[in-house]
């Protein structure tokens, strides 16, 4: 019954409490990233969903105007605008994504959406059944120190977080990230 109904219905009810509780700093975040360099608020992006279907996920831009797409691994490679690498590290770059999480296209908890081109990844998540629940801001594999991490770790993390979906899971997920947020990441 979780899976099926209350965990949506948790997504939908958090995610709209955090879009207006927040809204004050979402406009605020917008101006700066707009006044910066007169380019888009958010960065649009291609992203592989529940049952491998591609959906647009949303982010605070912190990368300069027509920047290339690359995978999470590689993210040393592309420059960063100076107010971008403040709200990347803050996380504060992910907060639209709480309008993904309300249209239906992400969960709060689940495997983290990966772009198109990470055939490896996406295999691997398939054959586990990754892909039999909606991706999620958070999850399993983030909380393990997701960014470093190599593809078939990713996987399992993420295969075990779909196929053992629960309240317990997901609270254990929640507090987790707030403790992940505080400290570094180790190296792979």
């Amino acid at each position: 019954m979780y899976k099926s109904f209350f965990k949506r219905l948790i997504d939908v009810i958090l995610s709209f409490l955090v879009i207006v509780l927040l809204s004050p700093l979402l406009i605020i975040i917008s101006l700066i990233i707009k006044l910066q360099d007169g380019g888009p608020v958010l960065f649009k992006q291609d992203r592989v969903g529940k049952n491998k279907v591609l959906f647009r996920i949303y982010k605070f831009r912190s990368m300069p105007v027509n920047t290339a797409n690359v995978e999470s691994h590689e993210i040393n490679k592309i420059k960063i605008t100076p107010f971008g690498k403040l709200i990347r590290r803050t996380n504060i770059d992910e907060l639209p994504q709480f309008f993904n999480i309300m249209k239906g296209d992400m969960s709060l908890i689940g495997p983290r959406p990966c772009i198109p081109s990470q055939e490896n990844l996406i295999n691997l998540r398939y054959e586990g059944g990754a892909y039999s629940c909606l991706p999620g801001l958070t999850g399993l594999a983030q909380v393990n120190s997701y960014d470093n991490m190599p593809n078939e770790v990713k996987a399992k993390y993420d295969n075990e977080y779909a196929n053992t979906i629960s309240l317990m899971n997901d609270m254990k997920i929640v507090l987790n990230t707030f403790i992940y947020l505080t400290k570094e990441p180790p190296a792979y």
